[in-house]
């Protein structure tokens, strides 16, 4: 924390700087890593000190990662300059790009609610056999030997 006794900027230790960005620590380091974050310097004492700037920072890549930017995405858009007008062009066609993502994804999850549904539909929880369990099964065996992606190893692929 800044000293009371003079008017110097704000330097919040990691954890500080973790609470007012609503980032955690482990991803604080981890964006360090990643090159989102310049790596902080280190006071006498070892602590690493972090001013306004990297807390802005903390939030916009927040901000992204709540739309589920990739870190990549995120990338592109902090090495952009907001005085720029070709880099408000690059900022569009980035946004453009993952909002298709964004499209496509929900596109594939409505396929999948509507597997689901069917499955679903299979079983009421009563029975000597759970036919959804069944219905799971022959699913299962009907699947490619190598992983896909996408078909239906569109949901198949992804938590694997």
């Amino acid at each position: 924390m800044s000293s009371p006794t003079h008017t110097s900027a704000p330097a919040w230790r990691i954890g500080e700087i973790a609470q007012r960005s609503g980032v955690s620590v482990a991803n604080v380091r981890y964006y360090e890593r990643e090159g989102l974050l310049d790596p902080a310097p280190r006071r006498d004492n070892q602590y690493r000190v972090y001013g306004e700037g990297e807390l802005q920072r903390l939030r916009f890549i927040r901000l992204c990662r709540s739309f589920d930017m990739s870190l990549d995405e995120v990338r592109t858009l902090l090495a952009l300059d907001l005085t720029r007008a070709e880099d408000c062009q690059r900022a569009q066609q980035a946004v453009q790009a993952h909002l298709q993502h964004v499209q496509a994804r929900l596109a594939e999850l409505r396929g999948l609610e509507a597997q689901l549904q069917h499955l679903e539909a299979h079983c009421a929880g009563e029975g000597p056999r759970c036919s959804l369990i069944e219905a799971l099964h022959q699913q299962a065996r009907q699947l490619p030997t190598e992983p896909q992606i996408s078909g239906l190893g569109r949901g198949v692929g992804r938590h694997v």
